[in-house]
């Protein structure tokens, strides 16, 4: 079974992160429409999941290979500065604050000759440059493009997260049979927006967005409408590409999406007046979610189609430590301690690094290792963690606490 990352359970474990865009310029405002060759059906673009929870493949910028992750949550496609200059992208606009997750994020434009993926390509027109920083893109390699709805919105955009294969369609088309749920495009961004039933409330709208890793965001004044009790509430961590947020944390028992009903729903909940209040938004839907599914998204044809996966049901995967954490260099850091947590009861703090686990340093491997996964292991486990700072071991009982 593959279990859904916990809306961090860390960089050692999985950060999602999503960049946001100015909210001011129309997508169309800047460049040309891309198309799409006359064999993009068959024109497969294989990809992974980075420990963020986001779609990693590769594309060519003017001939050049580069590492892109896909994120229609973004308004305009980005190219990471030091990518920016090794191909010699120059930017000619002057760079502007946009809204981002945790802050503002300064951005230019550059003059582009090429962009191309799987049966899609772009000649001419322009691209955002910016810094993309590794835990705000969510995965310790490099990334050089973020590619945002400004190339996905005129076409159809077939995710077979099973397979870990995504592809271009003309609009209009329907490879797969599944449920049927209405998509709008915001008309100042160009990014795609969809409605949900939370609780007994419609939540609207929802920002589709596959370069979140987590599941479902609300913001504070949309959970308020959903009228659930904060029953089971904790605390959680994010990074964006402008700094990291605070969030709690919840799972629900059901969403629906149109007539779609998503399970074992994790949601996050951001501090009033955050991302998503300000940009006008209830809050987004990230691959945490999509992920559960074969996913057609049309926005040109207003709908987006999802078929179940394999794990369409599945469990997240539930902290039993309460230590959100960041591999760094063969150790782990503390990001942020879950309120209500062991951990908390213990008396941890951000910022403290772990180098061994019972008594074993830190594999080159830990990510993907059996020893990496105890920060959600079988409540009753107690674990002896020893400190980078030589003080002696300190020991946490693992439990289920929210």
């Amino acid at each position: 079974m593959r279990a859904l990352p916990l809306a961090v359970l860390t960089l050692a474990l999985a950060l999602p992160a999503s960049a946001r865009q100015p909210k001011t310029i129309a997508p169309t405002a800047l460049s040309p429409a891309p198309t799409l060759t006359a064999d993009s059906e068959a024109r497969w673009v294989p990809f992974e999941l980075t420990p963020g929870n986001q779609i990693a493949f590769r594309m060519t910028v003017n001939g050049r290979t580069a590492t892109a992750v896909l994120d229609t949550g973004v308004n305009f496609t980005l190219a990471a500065s030091a990518f920016a200059a090794t191909i010699g992208l120059k930017p000619t606009a002057s760079g502007q604050a946009a809204a981002a997750i945790g802050g503002t994020l300064p951005i230019a434009w550059a003059p582009v000759e090429s962009i191309d993926f799987g049966g899609l390509s772009r000649h001419g027109g322009r691209i955002g440059v910016a810094d993309l920083t590794a835990l705000a893109t969510g995965t310790p390699q490099r990334v050089d493009v973020v590619v945002g709805a400004d190339l996905l919105a005129a076409h159809a955009l077939d995710i077979d997260f099973d397979n870990r294969r995504f592809r271009l369609l003309p609009s209009g088309r329907l490879p797969f049979r599944g449920t049927s749920v209405t998509v709008t495009t915001a008309p100042r961004t160009g990014t795609f927006l969809v409605d949900a039933t939370v609780g007994s409330a419609r939540v609207r709208p929802l920002l589709l967005d596959t370069g979140d890793g987590s599941t479902l965001t609300l913001a504070r004044e949309a959970w308020a409408t959903t009228r659930l009790p904060d029953v089971g509430l904790t605390s959680a961590y994010a990074v964006g590409l402008a700094g990291p947020i605070e969030t709690d944390l919840v799972v629900l028992p059901r969403v629906l999406l149109g007539t779609a009903a998503a399970r074992n729903v994790e949601v996050r909940i951001e501090p009033p007046r955050g991302y998503s209040a300000l940009t006008g938004t209830a809050g987004r839907i990230g691959n945490g979610l999509l992920q559960r599914y074969r996913v057609l998204l049309d926005p040109k044809a207003r709908r987006m189609v999802l078929a179940p996966g394999r794990d369409v049901d599945a469990m997240p995967l539930k902290s039993t430590s309460g230590l959100l954490l960041s591999y760094e260099g063969k150790a782990l850091r503390v990001l942020h301690v879950m309120r209500g947590s062991p951990a908390a009861s213990n008396g941890w703090r951000a910022g403290e690094r772990i180098c061994a686990i019972d008594g074993a340093r830190l594999p080159d491997d830990y990510r993907t290792s059996t020893l990496g996964q105890w920060p959600a292991g079988k409540p009753g486990r107690i674990v002896r963690l020893g400190l980078c700072n030589g003080g002696p071991e300190r020991a946490l009982t693992l439990a289920a606490f929210y």
